[in-house]
C-alpha cells in the first residue's frame, strides 16, 4: 500500500529570547511568506520548490542570528487533518482581504473632493496604490482561495475608477437581450469551493441566462482562460466584485434584471458576502446558516451547487409571491 503524499513543509525553529528584534524580524518574515503556526514555533507551507527555497533562507537566517531551525516534508496523521490546515490558510487570508476592504472604504471616505488639484491627486493615488501592492501581496500567498479577494479587489478597483474615470460607453453596460442570447453556450468559469456569491451566480446564469450552461470549477492561483470561456466571481474575471457590489448583483445588473424576487435574493447575498450589514434583511442570516451547511457537509462544488441551487429557487418563489 502506497503511503500518502507529504502535502506540507514544516519550518521548526528555536530562537533566543534576545534580541527582541530578532524574533520579530523572524516573525514578519515568516508572515509575508504566508506560512501560519500550528503550534509554536512550528510554521508550515504548502509543499513546492518555491515554499522549500523560501523556507531554506528563513532557516539561514535563524542559524546566522543565533538559533536553530529544522526543515521537513510532513504529512499529518493524527490531530489536525489537511482540511483543518487549508482553513488556517484561509483565515488568515481572509483576514487580510478583510481589513484591505476596510482601508479602501476609509479611503474612499476621505477622498477629496477636488482630485483636478495636484497635490490631492498625489495623495490619492499614492493610497490607491499602496492598497493595490497590499492586494497582490495578499493574492501571492492565498494558496486556497480565501474567501474576500473579490470583494476588497472590487474596492480597490472602484478607487482606481475614480482617479482614471471609465470612458463612456465602456465598462458595465447592460447587455442587450441579443448579447444575452449570445451567450448561450458559453463555458462559465469560477474557481472551487463555491460559497454563497459563487452559488447564487451560478444558479442565476443557469435559470435566467443559459438553463444547460456549461459550468466549470477551477483552481484560485493561476488559471488562464481558454477561448469561449466567461470567468465570474473570480480575480480578473469578466464578472465580479465592483465596488461594494457582490458578483451577483453585478450580474444582475449587467443582464438587465428588474425582478423584484432577484432584488430581495441580491440584499441577502451581499450581506452574507461582504458582511457589512448593508440591507439588514430579516432572511439574511438563516440564509447565510443554510449556505454554511451546504459547504461544510460537501466538498463537491457540482453538489454544493445542486443543494443551492433548491435553496434559492424555494427563495426565489418566496419572494416572488410575497407581497410587497
Amino acid at each position: 500500500m502506497l503511503e500518502a503524499e507529504c502535502r506540507w513543509l514544516l519550518l521548526i525553529h528555536q530562537i533566543p529570547p534576545k534580541p527582541n528584534y530578532f524574533r520579530v524580524k523572524i516573525w514578519r518574515r515568516l508572515q509575508r511568506l504566508g506560512a501560519v503556526a500550528v503550534k509554536n514555533s512550528v510554521y508550515v507551507l504548502p509543499k513546492g520548490d518555491q515554499a522549500q527555497e523560501d523556507f531554506q533562507w528563513v532557516l539561514r537566517e535563524i542559524a546566522e542570528g543565533g538559533g536553530e531551525a529544522t526543515l521537513c516534508e510532513a504529512r499529518f496523521v493524527e490531530g489536525l487533518t489537511d482540511e483543518q490546515i487549508e482553513e488556517l490558510f484561509q483565515a488568515a487570508r481572509s483576514s487580510d482581504y478583510h481589513q484591505i476592504a476596510e482601508d479602501a472604504r476609509r479611503i474612499a471616505k476621505s477622498f477629496p473632493h477636488n482630485l483636478t488639484a495636484e497635490k490631492n491627486r498625489a495623495q490619492a493615488e499614492t493610497e490607491v496604490e499602496r492598497l493595490k501592492r497590499r492586494l497582490a501581496e495578499v493574492a501571492a500567498i492565498d494558496f486556497f482561495g480565501a474567501p474576500g479577494q473579490e470583494a476588497a479587489q472590487g474596492l480597490v478597483s472602484e478607487l482606481e475608477s475614480k482617479l482614471r474615470p471609465i470612458r463612456s460607453g465602456t465598462g458595465n453596460a447592460t447587455l442587450s437581450k441579443a448579447r444575452l442570447q449570445n451567450l448561450r453556450g458559453s463555458t462559465w468559469v469560477t474557481r472551487k469551493g463555491i460559497h454563497v456569491d459563487r452559488m447564487a451566480s451560478a444558479w442565476l446564469i443557469r435559470r435566467f441566462v443559459d438553463p444547460d450552461v456549461c459550468l466549470k470549477f477551477v483552481p484560485a492561483r493561476g488559471y488562464k482562460p481558454e477561448a469561449g470561456e466567461l470567468r465570474f466571481d473570480m480575480f480578473e474575471a469578466e464578472f465580479t466584485h465592483e465596488g461594494d457590489r457582490c458578483t451577483f448583483q453585478v450580474l444582475s445588473d449587467r443582464f438587465g434584471f428588474t425582478d423584484r424576487a432577484l432584488q430581495a435574493i441580491a440584499e441577502i447575498v451581499h450581506d452574507i458576502d461582504l458582511k457589512d450589514s448593508k440591507f439588514s434583511r430579516q432572511e439574511t442570516h438563516g440564509i447565510d446558516l443554510l449556505v454554511a451547511g451546504i459547504a461544510m457537509a460537501h466538498k463537491d462544488d457540482e453538489i454544493r451547487l445542486q443543494r443551492a441551487s433548491a435553496v434559492f429557487d424555494d427563495l426565489y418563489e418566496y419572494f416572488r409571491r410575497k407581497r410587497p
